[in-house]
């Protein structure tokens, strides 16, 4: 299933990639992004709607999460208003392409800047950081990296966990999910033996249930961005993004919206 996953990735950046330089959708690439959203007056974002604490319908049918009250902020600072946002579902394994393609104006939704997706999309300037953890179940005889060898591991295809796997632990048997849900299920019935993925997603299995937990040591800082098209129609929003976080960082935004998600969470 490693190589498997590997194989799977590489296909897809090949494919976007083609798409990107030899196909060059012009009606993309000309227009500016940031003129395009102020004439239509309203934002497309994509946002991931089942990662809770990131993104996630609550008890009364409201999207909410971290992304989200991020996405609002975004909204506010570019358009002067909250209101104004469509708000469009992404997954892992699709958020680099609706990027890419234009389908949305930007994907706020975990995205980790590494060099080869910014080969394949623009990224704002970091607005928070993650730490690779690894969830197993308290009664887990794993207690370090070294204990995945030959184990089963669930990652989610299209996340770093995937392709950081093959560094840190290449002789793990690693097993890819379509979704967190799905990782977390195969966890508690025995599928698999451990989760790899970012600790503030991992966090809100161990808030929810007392049978599992993250290992003390952590791997790989995951600096997280906003990610949006590539292309010379591109910069004005990059600046304007870069500038909106800056100003979020400044006024403590930022660790407003990470202790409210990532560390206060019931």
């Amino acid at each position: 299933m490693n190589k498997l996953g590997l194989i799977l990735l590489s296909i897809f950046l090949c494919l976007v990639a083609f798409y990107l330089l030899i196909l060059k959708p012009e009606k993309f690439v000309d227009k500016d992004m940031y003129d395009a959203i102020m004439e239509r007056g309203y934002l497309r974002i994509g946002i991931n709607t089942n990662l809770k604490p990131f993104g996630f319908y609550d008890r009364d049918g409201n999207l909410v999460g971290y992304d989200v009250d991020l996405a609002k902020y975004i909204a506010e600072y570019i358009l002067g208003t909250n209101k104004k946002i469509e708000f469009i579902p992404v997954t892992p394994s699709n958020r680099l392409l609706k990027a890419s393609t234009g389908e949305v104006d930007m994907v706020i939704a975990t995205l980790t800047i590494t060099p080869q997706r910014q080969q394949l999309i623009e990224f704002s300037m970091p607005y928070d950081s993650a730490r690779l953890g690894i969830l197993v179940k308290k009664t887990s005889k794993i207690t370090s990296i070294s204990d995945l060898t030959k184990e089963n591991v669930g990652v989610v295809w299209g996340t770093t966990a995937e392709k950081n796997m093959v560094n840190i632990a290449p002789n793990a048997n690693v097993i890819g999910f379509k979704n967190y849900t799905e990782a977390y299920h195969a966890l508690k019935n025995g599928t698999i033996n451990a989760i790899t993925s970012d600790d503030t997603i991992l966090s809100r299995y161990v808030l929810e249930d007392d049978e599992v937990m993250i290992l003390p040591k952590k791997y790989s800082r995951e600096p997280y961005g906003i990610g949006f098209r590539r292309g010379r129609g591109s910069e004005k929003l990059k600046k304007t993004l870069d500038d909106a976080i800056s100003d979020l960082i400044q006024k403590n935004v930022i660790t407003r919206l990470h202790n409210k998600w990532l560390e206060k969470q019931e």
